[in-house]
C-alpha cells in the first residue's frame, strides 16, 4: 500500500529531485568541454611529416601519405620523393583526362598495388573491374577478356625484369618484384595525375 505525503513533501522531494539530475548534467557538460579542449590541444599540436613535390603538399598520418588536389583528396603509400627508380620512363604515360568517365580494367597480381590504384582512381572512371588482358593465361574465367583498345592495367611479378612502367595502347603494364609493386604502382599515379 502507498504511503499519503503532503502536497509540500511531494513538491519538496521533486525539487530536490530536479537539483541533483541538474547538478549532475552540468558535471557532464563541464568535464565533456574541458576534455575536448585538452583533446583539441592534443591533435593540434601533432606534427605531421610533409614533403613538397612540383608544388603538392604531401602529408603523412597513419602511415600513409595525403594529398589533395582541389576537391580529390589522394592517399598513397609512398611520396614522391620515395618512388623514384633508376631507368623508368614515365614519359609516355597518359594522364588522368585519358580514363575519366569510362570504364577501368585491372589485372594484378599483388592485391596492396591493385587498391593502390583503385583507391586513387575510383572517382574519375566510370567503374573498376576485374578483367584478363587477350591471349594470356587467366586465373579467374570469369573475368571478362580485354584487348589495349580498353583502358587496362596490369600489375605483375617479375624476378627477373628490371623494374618497368610501360604503355602499349591502352594498358599501361607495371613490372616489378613482389616488395616494388606499390611503389611503382604510386609513380604510374603520380605521372598520370601529373605530380611528376
Amino acid at each position: 500500500m502507498r504511503k499519503i505525503t503532503s502536497r509540500e513533501k511531494h513538491e519538496k522531494k521533486n525539487r530536490r529531485n530536479q537539483l541533483v539530475i541538474g547538478i549532475v548534467l552540468i558535471g557532464i557538460m563541464i568535464s565533456g568541454t574541458i576534455g575536448y579542449s585538452f583533446l583539441s590541444k592534443n591533435t593540434s599540436d601533432t606534427e605531421y611529416n610533409k614533403v613538397i613535390h612540383n608544388g603538392f603538399e604531401f602529408v603523412e598520418k597513419e602511415g600513409f601519405w595525403y594529398m589533395q588536389i582541389e576537391d580529390s583528396l589522394f592517399l598513397f603509400r609512398f611520396n614522391p620523393k620515395q618512388t623514384e627508380i633508376d631507368n623508368i620512363n614515365t614519359s609516355i604515360i597518359k594522364k588522368i583526362n585519358g580514363y575519366y568517365n569510362k570504364p577501368l580494367y585491372i589485372y594484378s597480381e599483388d592485391i596492396d598495388a591493385e587498391y593502390e590504384i583503385y583507391r586513387n582512381m575510383n572517382s574519375f572512371v566510370q567503374r573498376i573491374q576485374m578483367a584478363c588482358i587477350d591471349k594470356k593465361d587467366c586465373s579467374d574465367e570469369s573475368y571478362p577478356i580485354k584487348t589495349c583498345e580498353d583502358n587496362f592495367i596490369i600489375i605483375s611479378e617479375s624476378d627477373t625484369e628490371t623494374p618497368s612502367i610501360t604503355q602499349e595502347e591502352n594498358c599501361i603494364f607495371i613490372k616489378g618484384k613482389n616488395e616494388e609493386l606499390v611503389k611503382l604502382s604510386d609513380e604510374f599515379l603520380f605521372k598520370t595525375l601529373g605530380i611528376k
